[in-house]
């Protein structure tokens, strides 16, 4: 959920309701993130973690793939009345981000994009910090626990958002939640967390029986008030629409709302994170300050139509007592229903704790 919707007071909403907040590390300085983090524990006592970027595999892109991309976009600059960005390639800063989390000793800190080596993740276990790698296929999953994961995020091809291949090159295999749940769980007892396609509490208990340990939400709470999401994207999360795996906004695999930038320039976009990332950086905030929704990357999941415009904790509270009632083979309880105040009875052990995905 970098990039916006991901804020100090989705991560404290949601932590409050009993689930464990995430911040996302991506796009921000490391000083941006460490006021985040200041921020967030003086908002909550509750456990949060913090998403990292892995570097991206493969190298830089060579210049000229770029180039040729960049004239194809400049009718849509020219619209907008912006310049394309630097398509600089960078590593987000990854080094002193590791240094950060190392000193501020936060809870967990998940990674997306590729592995960690096994000395950053036995430095930060050192410093009693969980380390949790989103994969998105069994071989990805070997190699995290090869690497000493605490847990693996299984991520299902029906999330929104960026897909967290260790390397974005070539053609992958795409497996749904459940099916990566399975092949997960025959190959390790490595605790999972369920990711991808996840609206409410009877998907919460899918993923749970699945094999899961908890899961991650994020479509689900793009239209929280707490989100950061902007005004166009959530008008267009209310409305049923389809998705696709596209590369045109960033130059990396990601699911979107499909609109009119993706149509037109998805065939040629290339393999190129983060260099179109940056590239498209001012033609896409053009374009959500003039509430244009055609020409901005729509990040969602395949289940967005059911993300509710309500309050985190108050979601967060329902989605866990409809889980609980599903496991139970109860009806779900009534949407809209007051839920659970805080501090009373939570999820037990093994049962869901929604946190905001990236």
């Amino acid at each position: 959920m970098a990039g916006g919707p991901s804020t100090v007071a989705l991560a404290a909403a949601v932590g409050g309701a009993g689930g464990m907040g995430f911040l996302a590390a991506g796009y921000k300085s490391a000083e941006a993130v460490g006021q985040d983090i200041a921020q967030l524990r003086a908002a909550t006592d509750a456990p949060f973690g913090v998403n990292l970027f892995s570097p991206a595999a493969g190298g830089q892109v060579p210049d000229d793939v770029v180039a040729v991309y960049a004239r194809q976009l400049a009718g849509d600059a020219a619209r907008h009345d912006v310049s394309l960005g630097d398509p600089r390639f960078d590593d987000d800063g990854h080094d002193a981000k590791i240094e950060l989390v190392m000193r501020e000793r936060v809870a967990v800190v998940s990674f997306t994009f590729g592995c960690p080596a096994a000395g950053t993740v036995a430095a930060l276990h050192e410093r009693d910090i969980a380390v949790w790698v989103t994969v998105t296929s069994p071989a990805e999953g070997a190699l995290a626990v090869e690497a000493g994961a605490d847990a693996l995020v299984a991520q299902g091809t029906e999330a929104g958002g960026h897909r967290a291949y260790f390397s974005d090159e070539g053609e992958h295999e795409e497996y749904g939640l459940l099916v990566l749940l399975h092949l997960l769980r025959a190959q390790s007892e490595v605790p999972l967390v369920a990711t991808g396609g996840i609206m409410d509490g009877p998907g919460i208990a899918a993923a749970l029986v699945g094999g899961a340990a908890a899961v991650q939400l994020g479509s689900a709470l793009l239209l929280t008030p707490e989100a950061g999401t902007s005004d166009p994207h959530r008008a267009r999360l209310t409305v049923p629409g389809a998705t696709r795996l596209t590369r045109a906004f960033s130059g990396r695999t990601a699911r979107g709302i499909v609109n009119r930038f993706m149509e037109e320039h998805d065939a040629d976009a290339p393999s190129a994170y983060p260099q179109v990332h940056h590239l498209t950086s001012p033609l896409r905030a053009a374009a959500r300050a003039a509430g244009d929704a055609d020409s901005i990357n729509l990040w969602a999941g395949q289940g967005h139509a059911s993300a509710q415009a309500r309050p985190a904790g108050e979601l967060v509270r329902e989605l866990a007592a409809e889980a609980h009632a599903a496991r139970a083979g109860q009806p779900s309880p009534a949407r809209g229903r007051p839920s659970p105040a805080p501090g009373q009875p939570s999820p037990a052990p093994g049962q869901p704790s929604p946190a905001p995905g990236r």
